[in-house]
């Protein structure tokens, strides 16, 4: 299992790797247009914080266009890259013509229909917009726990996404997801439990240690 932080923020993805259990950082095309800078500076500047896999999402809509966008995509993030791929007939289709050594990610899944087909695509992950899918279909979790059936196995793995709290990330996990994506607002919250701060304070207040 590996924990990505859902950003375009080039702040944001340094104080996520400085915690280190971060494995990557996922990005999608209105993150990077509200980045404050180019699609192609930030995606730079996120490949150079070297944290692991970096997920850019195509917006071409035609062939020839795509397999452009995806080749200036490689260039810039170079073995980092991981494609993400909308679920559209097309994206679909793209997949057989691009690089066998870029790792693909169908991005914005809600059904299991879909992920079979991506499964029979041979792509590496597919994205499953958790609170989405919530909102839309009545029980996200109940979608991931019908996908991770679909995909036993097969070499797809699933990225849980649009996740709203730690509570949120941990059940995605216990109903199948193998990876989580989150805002840097649910990842800094991940190690926090007032329980758990209530204990260090009565250690530090009551407690000793070697002297320093």
């Amino acid at each position: 299992m590996s924990i990505f932080i859902d950003t375009a923020d080039v702040e944001q993805a340094k104080a996520a790797k400085a915690s280190g259990w971060i494995h990557g950082i996922t990005t999608n095309p209105i993150l990077l247009a509200n980045s404050g800078s180019s699609a192609a500076d930030t995606l730079q500047q996120l490949t150079e914080l070297n944290t692991g896999l970096l997920f850019y999402q195509l917006i071409a809509t035609c062939k020839e266009d795509m397999l452009k966008e995806a080749k200036i995509a490689k260039v810039i993030a170079g073995e980092q890259l991981v494609l993400k791929i909308p679920p559209t007939k097309l994206g679909f289709q793209i997949i057989q013509y691009l690089p066998p050594d870029v790792p693909c990610c169908i991005t914005a899944i809600y059904s299991a229909a879909q992920a079979l087909v991506a499964r029979e695509a041979g792509v590496r992950y597919i994205a499953v917009y958790v609170s989405r899918a919530t909102k839309l279909l009545g029980d996200g979790l109940s979608l991931i726990t019908e996908i991770s059936r679909v995909l036993h196995g097969s070499q797809t793995q699933i990225l849980a996404a649009s996740l709203k709290s730690p509570m949120e990330a941990s059940s995605a996990i216990l109903a199948g997801a193998d990876h989580l994506t989150l805002p840097f607002d649910v990842l800094s919250a991940l190690t926090y439990h007032e329980h758990s701060e209530d204990a260090v304070n009565n250690f530090n207040a009551n407690g000793s240690g070697l002297q320093l």
